[in-house]
């Protein structure tokens, strides 16, 4: 199966952006040969979006895990094509987390992988920012030993002079700073993830907030 068929079957099953990458180093290390990667990305909804306002909505909170599960679906089913090629395939869940020991780092960073794939970069939020929906998406990842090319150039820090997601972050998780491929001096998961839980706790067990897709102005809602 080729990238372009990857791809489309992919968009078949409700994938809105689909990129291909080599990883320049192997995120596992019991399965080196897991050194390329597909990123997929489903868009989130612009209405649902706008219900965001100083705090997160039943319909965000919905939404996110809708979307969550439907790329979980896309991987498995991609992994599962990848898999009778003769390759090997390794899904990462689009919520991922290595436990109790490390609750915000995943296998893989999805928003790494999606950045040298191509489809965007990493804001100064720490939210991958795609090119064709801004933040308004939400991301999986394949690992996989099957040979894919990038198909598109990485793209450099968009964000400019913008501090719009620092400015309006009600947790103060977000630093402004110059934005990595995995955001990781950007924004603060646990600062962000506690006040949620003590502030948001009304909204779908406050695990999502969404403030910072909002107001971003990449996405032109």
């Amino acid at each position: 199966m080729s990238q372009t068929n990857l791809k489309n079957f992919a968009q078949s099953l409700g994938a809105d952006l689909v990129g291909f990458c080599q990883l320049p180093t192997p995120p596992l290390s019991a399965f080196p040969q897991l050194t390329y990667a597909v990123s997929i990305a489903v868009k989130l909804s612009d209405g649902v979006l706008a219900t965001i306002d100083q705090s997160p909505s039943f319909a965000y909170f919905q939404q996110y895990r809708t979307a969550n599960a439907l790329l979980d679906q896309i991987a498995f089913r991609l992994g599962r094509e990848i898999e009778k090629q003769g390759f090997h395939a390794l899904p990462v869940a689009a919520s991922q987390s290595l436990g109790k020991n490390n609750p915000y780092r995943g296998i893989v960073a999805h928003k790494t992988v999606a950045t040298l794939s191509g489809l965007g970069f990493v804001g100064k939020s720490g939210l991958f920012l795609s090119t064709e929906y801004g933040s308004k998406i939400r991301l999986a990842t394949i690992l996989t030993d099957m040979p894919l090319k990038s198909e598109l150039p990485i793209i450099e820090n968009g964000c400019g002079g913008c501090t719009l997601c620092q400015k309006a972050c009600p947790a103060g998780a977000i630093y402004g700073a110059i934005p990595t491929t995995d955001g990781e001096r950007n924004f603060d998961a646990e600062k962000c993830s506690k006040y949620m839980k003590e502030h948001f706790q009304d909204v779908g067990r406050g695990s999502v907030c969404g403030i910072c897709i909002k107001v971003c102005p990449k996405n032109k809602l």
